[in-house]
């Protein structure tokens, strides 16, 4: 199958890129911008393999899309504005690029009579619930600039769907974390701060909760949504590992031999969600479940991160 990935540069999408190159049974195309978190550096280890190409590309341009998609079987449409934190200080280009660029994707995947598209998105539309779980048909409740497009661009992708009979298929991953992550999120930060003796800052009371999944995991569920899920379906992915991010920070404190005194608490995010939790039976009816514990693939995590100081320390910010 030859495979269209959007954002495949990113965090997720470079390592579902690495995923199925280094299988051998597809070919690949990677699409993406270059902005602050696509990295050609994450893709280093497949530049060479004859099944991977790289097309430099914006979403929201037509032309460009076209011709680089023309011939492709698949599209996995990972490209998106994706931290909550950037969208608060500026959200008028997590609204383009997500919504218009959802668009422009989908409408160009319908032009060229694409077989199959999978829109990857975040559980974070379902908004905070104070218990339970949330299912794929309840109702969208977004609360920051970030999860409001997304969710604006999961009814973008099913409107071709209802309209045009596009093959869209909709993923909604729990917080992932793992190698080539952008050290402005949560896990890489605060392994690459403990790594060079920089206290941690934790928001708030540190009680919010978030179900935490290692990278490898989510995109074998990836994959298997788009050779195996039924078009027009929804599938939540969640690996069952809802800590607080206090227990988080624990768990990496040890890992990092440091101690209580490397914790520093902050001003809360506005409007921070409390707790996200996915129901997961769906995906798991198709045959797929984590392949790690949680301990396991933060160990794993922070053995990276200290191997690869040359990937993570250009990208880093002051402190």
């Amino acid at each position: 199958m030859k495979l269209f990935v959007t954002g495949g540069a990113g965090f997720i999408g470079s390592n579902y890129v690495r995923r199925v190159v280094h299988r051998g049974e597809d070919e690949v195309t990677v699409y993406d911008a270059l902005t602050y978190a696509g990295n050609m550096a994450n893709l280093r280890d497949v530049e060479d393999h004859p099944a991977y190409r790289f097309v430099k590309g914006d979403i929201t341009d037509r032309e460009s899309l076209e011709a680089a998609m023309r011939g492709h079987d698949a599209v996995v449409h990972f490209a998106a504005e994706s931290a909550v934190d950037r969208s608060i200080v500026s959200p008028d280009e997590f609204v383009y690029t997500n919504c218009q660029g959802t668009n422009v994707v989908c409408d160009t995947a319908r032009q060229l009579e694409v077989d199959r598209v999978l829109h990857i998105s975040t559980d974070e539309v379902y908004g905070s619930v104070e218990e339970g779980s949330s299912h794929e048909d309840d109702p969208l409740e977004p609360r920051s600039p970030y999860s409001a497009s997304k969710a604006g661009s999961d009814l973008i992708a099913l409107s071709y769907l209802s309209t045009y009979g596009t093959p869209v298929l909709i993923t909604r991953s729990s917080n992932n974390f793992g190698p080539y992550q952008y050290p402005e999120k949560v896990i890489p930060l605060f392994v690459t701060n403990l790594m060079d003796g920089v206290p941690v800052p934790l928001y708030g009371d540190g009680m919010n909760v978030r179900d935490w999944c290692f990278v490898d995991d989510n995109c074998a569920a990836l994959d298997l949504v788009l050779r195996s899920g039924q078009v027009g379906e929804i599938y939540n992915i969640g690996a069952g590992n809802e800590v607080p991010n206090r227990t988080l920070v624990d768990k990496l404190l040890e890992l990092l031999g440091a101690d209580e005194s490397m914790v520093r608490y902050v001003e809360d995010r506005p409007g921070h969600d409390r707790r996200y939790s996915v129901d997961t039976s769906k995906m798991r009816s198709l045959g797929w479940s984590p392949a790690r514990d949680l301990d396991e693939a933060l160990a794993e995590t922070v053995a990276w991160y200290q191997a690869n100081r040359w990937w993570w320390e250009p990208l880093r910010g002051p402190g």
